[in-house]
């Protein structure tokens, strides 16, 4: 995957960017997996008001409409942005024992299995480095529902899947650095970090990539904004999942962005 040009960290150094309207939409959706006909909202994201976690989660007012970004057949459980369309191998997916596990475990928060289900469609295409966004993002659903350990684990699942799947950029090894630290996985977190920091990233990865190894060597696990590590202004960074109403096979997260910031301009 090529570099997006600006990245994320870019943008989130140099202020607010103009983006989309946000708000859902409902109307009725017939399910690509089983013809099942349903009411579902479609997902528009809205600029944040504040910077960005140093995994990319956005700030608020995205932050909270977690709950909006993806749809699910009430009949199949199949999940996705748009449950209109899906891959050949997503639909397979979804017929399996594992699939039917994951939507029906309800000792996982239920947002949280949502972001699951979607993951394992997405490992099942292929789609490695989506597949390790989506379950990052059950980690995320996991920290508003005060399940520590639960997304210590799905971080540690997201790291996984990163390394899993095409070689990594800059901008996506220093997410792995801040999962891994976030997952208490201190010394993997330090050696990631300490390797991508030899590399001479881009100024704003190298800015963070700094503030994580002060973090890991405080063995620091909290959250922390993009804003503590780049100079001001950091407000309003991105929107950091662009347009979510993605096919699977679709972009990856920083070519949404890139698209984004382009459109804006």
């Amino acid at each position: 995957m090529n570099r997006p040009t600006p990245g994320p960290f870019h943008a989130a150094r140099n202020g607010p960017q103009p983006g989309p309207r946000g708000g859902t939409r409902a109307a009725e959706v017939r399910c690509a997996v089983c013809g099942t006909a349903s009411r579902q909202t479609r997902f528009r994201a809205m600029p944040p008001e504040s910077a960005p976690d140093l995994d990319l989660r956005p700030g608020e007012p995205l932050r909270s409409t977690m709950a909006a970004w993806l749809q699910q057949c009430p009949h199949c459980g199949y999940v996705a942005p748009e449950i209109a369309h899906a891959h050949p191998a997503a639909i397979e997916a979804v017929g399996t024992a594992p699939f039917r596990a994951l939507i029906a475990d309800t000792t996982h928060p239920p947002l949280s299995r949502r972001f699951l289900a979607y993951a394992y469609v997405l490992e099942e295409t292929g789609a490695l480095h989506a597949a390790a966004e989506a379950t990052l993002q059950a980690a995320w659903a996991a920290d508003d529902a005060r399940k520590p350990d639960l997304a210590r684990a799905w971080r540690g699942e997201a790291v996984a899947l990163w390394r899993a799947g095409p070689p990594l950029d800059a901008e996506q090894t220093i997410r792995v650095v801040d999962a891994l630290r976030r997952a208490e996985a201190f010394d993997d977190a330090r050696a990631t970090a300490d390797q991508l920091a030899a590399t001479h990233p881009p100024d704003a990865v190298a800015g963070v990539a700094a503030l994580e190894q002060r973090l890991i060597g405080l063995e620091d696990s909290g959250r922390h904004t993009v804003a503590s590590a780049l100079p001001p202004p950091s407000r309003r960074p991105h929107a950091s999942h662009g347009s979510i109403a993605r096919r699977s096979t679709g972009p990856g997260l920083w070519e949404r962005l890139r698209r984004l910031w382009r459109k804006d301009r």
